[in-house]
């Protein structure tokens, strides 16, 4: 069955590939990009099934006005893909609160303005699939990317709630917690707060060196990880939550075993605070 998709930032890495692989299995792509000279070479994919949007997911009418006009002249949206967002790599302390704000203004405001837009047509319809691109760190916190990593925890509670509130109307919620993979992410897409506290030499330094070097030479496969979607789309049970890459599932892994010691190790203690039984 082919369905039309809604995808942010398909300019590149990522949403790029979730929109060529759909095309690829003939379905029909609305798939936003920030700057009007993009839409040419997208539409180009597929002639007649590609359409391109100029979106700024952070405003927020914009977001309302390309999502309704999609619907009126394009046919209904069907699967969603929130795909728009970046990477911040910076410790806590040197990172700014405007750091921070721009974060969350496109991570986690953006991405739930395109539901919000989108879920309504969904509801009325009872039916659809809601993907937020989310990622390994919004499942496990990591070292240097403590303002991303919210803002993915952040999508990750969003999209774990929504899923329980429209289950009734037929609408899947699947969130996906990315690893590394083979895009301009952790390039020239990346964001690197200054370093400024020599303090955090010994543990940041290799990180940021590594993340450097390792980047076009991440294990992931962006196309790999769209068939992976397209795979979702088709079961009639989908995860809730869907890790991507090896490196994910060892990481969050890692995360679930720390929290389940803590839990386990506490458990005393947290039981401690309830009111006594016959209170």
């Amino acid at each position: 069955m082919h369905r039309t998709f809604f995808i942010t930032a398909v300019g590149s890495g990522l949403g790029r590939a979730f929109a060529q692989e759909a095309l690829g299995a003939g379905h029909r792509v609305i798939g936003t990009v920030r700057r009007p000279d993009q839409v040419a070479g997208f539409e180009a994919l597929a002639p007649g099934r590609a359409t391109g949007r100029v979106l700024d997911v952070t405003d927020e009418d914009a977001v309302v006005s390309v999502v309704d006009e999609a619907e009126r002249n394009m046919g209904p949206i069907e699967v969603l893909i929130s795909n728009a967002g970046y990477g911040l790599e910076g410790t806590v302390e040197e990172s700014s609160m405007d750091d921070l704000r721009r974060q969350f203004d496109v991570n986690v405001f953006g991405s739930v303005a395109v539901i919000k837009a989108v879920l309504p047509h969904m509801r009325r319809r009872r039916g659809g699939h809601i993907f937020s691109v989310s990622s390994m760190a919004g499942l496990t916190a990591l070292p240097g990317v403590a303002f991303y990593g919210a803002s993915k925890f952040a999508m990750e509670g969003v999209a774990a709630s929504l899923a329980q509130e429209v289950a009734g109307f037929g609408i899947h919620v699947t969130s996906l917690a990315l690893g590394s993979f083979r895009t301009d992410w952790a390039g020239r897409s990346m964001v690197r707060a200054p370093r400024t506290v020599p303090d955090y030499d010994a543990l940041f330094e290799p990180i940021r060196a590594a993340r450097r070097a390792k980047s076009g030479k991440q294990t992931g496969d962006p196309a790999r990880a769209a068939r992976a979607v397209l795979r979702v789309l088709e079961s009639d049970d989908p995860p809730l939550h869907l890790v991507l890459g090896t490196d994910a599932l060892r990481l969050v892994e890692q995360g679930q075993r720390r929290l389940a010691g803590d839990l386990a190790a506490w458990a005393d203690v947290t039981a401690s605070t309830d009111f006594p039984a016959d209170a």
